[in-house]
C-alpha cells in the first residue's frame, strides 16, 4: 500500500506544470557596494589618480576633481569647505539625485529630499538655480543634449531637479566658473554609475569634467558623509595635541623650583633669631610688670644726664635738641606711666634707646 500510495504522488507531481522567470536583482560583490566603481577603474585607466571615500573629508589642495552626491553636503561646514576648495582652484561635481549609495539600481527610486539651504545658497551665489517645481509625471528618463567644453553629449537624465544657469532654460547639466575652479550641477546621478555608464555617451561625459580640471591631482568619488573616528583624529588631533603641551607648560612652569626663585638648602629656624629673643623677653616683661623694670633704669639713667646743668623745665627741651625726637614723643618716653600696651612699649623703648644714644 506505501509504495502504490508513493507512486501515485510522483506521477501526480511530475503532470504539474511550472514557468521559469528570470529577474535581476544587481551585481554582486564590490560592484554592488560601489556604485562608481566601474567610472572609478575607467578614469583610472585613462592614467588620473583616483581615490574612492566612504566618509567625508575636508578636499585637499592636492585634489583636482571631486564627484560628491548633494546629500553629502548637508551641513554648512561642509558647505563652506567645499565653496573655498572651489574658489582655490578645485573643481566640483555635483550629483543632486539618485547618488545615495544605499540605493538599488534595479528597484524603484523613492522621493528625493531637498537640497539644504547652505548648498542651495552656495550654487545661487555660483549663478546656477534650481528648478525643483516638476510633475511626477515628468519625472522619467529622458534623452537630452548636453553641451560642454566645446562637444555636445547625448545623455539619458530624469527630470526631477533641473538647474538652470546664465538664464537659460531649466535642463539636467550646468557647468559655471567660480573664482580659480570650477562647480558643475548635474540632476541625474544615474549616467555615471554602475549600470548606465556605458549608455549613450556618459563615459565621454564623464572624462571630458575629468579633463576640465585646471590643475593636476587626484580624481576623488565621494559614496558617503559619515566621519570615522580615525578622519577626526587626523582632522582635529593637532589641536589637543596644542592643547595639551600648552597645558604642560603651564604646570612646568608653576611647578619645578627652576621656573621660580631658588630656596635656601636649610632655612633658618626662627626661633634662634636676635629679633625673636627681644621679642620673647619683651614679653616676658609686659606680662611681669608692664615693663616697668624695664623701663625704670633707663629712665633713671637719661634723668641724671639731663639734670646736669639744665633746670628741669628745659630738660625734655634740651632731650628733644640734642636726639631730633619731638618734645611730645621725648616727653611720653620720661612719663613714668606704663604704656598701655605691647605696641607703644616698643615705641617708648626705642625713644629712650635714642635718647641715651645722644646724651653722651
Amino acid at each position: 500500500m506505501k509504495r502504490w500510495l508513493l507512486l501515485g504522488c510522483v506521477l501526480g507531481l511530475a503532470g504539474c506544470e511550472y514557468e521559469e522567470v528570470t529577474r535581476e536583482i544587481g551585481y554582486e560583490g564590490e560592484a554592488r557596494r560601489n556604485p562608481w566603481l566601474a567610472a572609478e577603474r575607467m578614469v583610472a585607466g585613462y592614467g588620473y589618480e583616483v581615490e574612492s571615500l566612504t566618509a567625508w573629508r575636508s578636499p585637499a589642495g592636492s585634489d583636482a576633481v571631486w564627484l560628491v552626491p548633494a546629500a553629502v553636503l548637508r551641513n554648512e561646514s561642509f558647505v563652506r569647505r567645499a565653496d573655498g576648495w572651489v574658489r582655490d582652484g578645485g573643481h566640483l561635481v555635483l550629483l543632486l539625485e539618485k547618488a545615495g549609495v544605499e540605493t538599488n539600481d534595479w528597484r524603484h527610486y523613492g522621493p528625493e529630499p531637498a537640497v539644504e539651504p547652505a548648498l542651495a545658497a552656495m550654487l545661487e551665489r555660483a549663478g546656477i538655480a534650481l528648478d525643483q517645481n516638476v510633475a511626477a509625471l515628468e519625472a522619467i528618463e529622458t534623452e537630452q543634449t548636453v553641451w560642454f567644453a566645446g562637444a555636445n553629449f547625448a545623455v539619458s537624465a530624469g527630470a526631477g531637479k533641473r538647474v538652470i544657469s546664465d538664464g537659460g532654460k531649466p535642463g539636467a547639466f550646468a557647468s559655471v566658473r567660480v573664482g580659480r575652479g570650477r562647480l558643475t550641477a548635474l540632476n541625474d546621478a544615474r549616467i555615471f554609475r554602475n549600470r548606465w555608464i556605458a549608455d549613450q555617451q556618459h563615459a565621454e561625459l564623464l572624462l571630458a569634467l575629468v579633463r576640465a580640471g585646471d590643475g593636476e591631482g587626484a580624481v576623488v568619488f565621494v559614496r558617503g558623509a559619515s566621519m570615522s573616528f580615525m578622519g577626526l583624529l587626523r582632522e582635529h588631533l593637532w589641536a589637543v595635541l596644542l592643547g595639551l603641551a600648552a597645558l604642560l607648560a603651564l604646570w612646568l612652569w608653576r611647578s619645578l623650583c627652576r621656573f621660580g626663585p631658588l630656596e635656601a638648602a636649610v632655612a633658618p629656624t626662627p626661633t634662634r633669631g636676635y629679633d625673636h629673643h627681644l621679642e620673647a623677653l619683651g614679653n616676658f616683661h609686659w606680662q611681669l610688670d608692664r615693663a616697668a623694670a624695664l623701663l625704670g633704669p633707663l629712665r633713671e639713667q637719661l634723668a641724671e644726664r639731663s639734670q646736669r646743668g639744665h633746670a628741669a623745665a628745659d630738660r625734655h627741651q634740651w632731650l628733644a635738641a640734642r636726639s631730633g625726637l619731638p618734645v611730645e614723643r621725648v616727653a611720653t618716653a620720661m612719663d613714668a606711666a606704663v604704656p598701655s600696651d605691647g605696641m607703644a612699649l616698643t615705641r617708648v623703648v626705642a625713644d629712650l634707646q635714642t635718647l641715651l644714644k645722644h646724651t653722651h
